[in-house]
């Protein structure tokens, strides 16, 4: 009987330490769901790559007006509910469609999956098909008249270059690379 007891215990000793370390790996992996200081974008680029200061963008002067972080709705367009995002066209699409929540650090920290979709899920390469739509999105712009078909090359470069290129005209105090200079953000690697 006591080396029963003993086999017990030891059974439910390894089975408590199996479930404290399935526990601790889940928390771990709701940790990857957080933002990442630093992202590499554009990896197959022609130009070369862009690393990208999520950080810098999230917690310094970055906004339009230099009066804070830029908010998270700024560049995930999607993450807001539909009717928040078509006041800012030609941006108008919400994910899921039925989005009752606009995405903030705060709501970020307490549901990983608040971002929804991310920029390569609707917007893929030219000859590719994005994840959750069934081709690339086309919009027209308030200016001219031609359809133009948002590959993620179109998204980003409207997206960084366009607010990059505002923040020039509004401000003084920050000279972010613009539209055109390329290779202020695009690096090549040395292999």
């Amino acid at each position: 009987m006591k080396l029963f007891t003993t086999f017990a215990v030891l059974i439910v000793a390894v089975a408590l330490s199996l479930g404290t370390s399935s526990l601790s790996f889940d928390a771990s992996a709701q940790d990857t769901k957080k933002p990442q200081d630093t992202y590499t974008l554009a990896t197959e680029a022609k130009l070369g790559q862009v690393t990208f200061s999520h950080i810098n963008h999230t917690t310094k002067n970055r906004n339009l007006e230099g009066t804070g972080p830029s908010s998270c709705i700024e560049c995930h367009h999607t993450a807001q509910p539909a009717a928040e995002a078509a006041k800012h066209p030609p941006l108008k699409t919400a994910w899921p469609a039925d989005r009752t929540t606009t995405l903030t650090a705060e709501l970020l920290a307490s549901d990983p999956n608040a971002v929804g979709a991310v920029c390569r899920d609707c917007h893929a390469r030219a000859e590719a098909k994005p994840k959750l739509l069934p081709e690339n999105p086309q919009i027209k712009f308030a200016v001219g008249t031609e359809l133009v078909t948002l590959t993620n090359q179109q998204a980003y470069h409207r997206n960084c270059a366009g607010c990059h290129d505002e923040i020039v005209k509004t401000r003084t105090d920050v000279t972010p690379p613009t539209s055109k200079k390329c290779t202020a953000c695009h690096k090549r690697t040395t292999t």
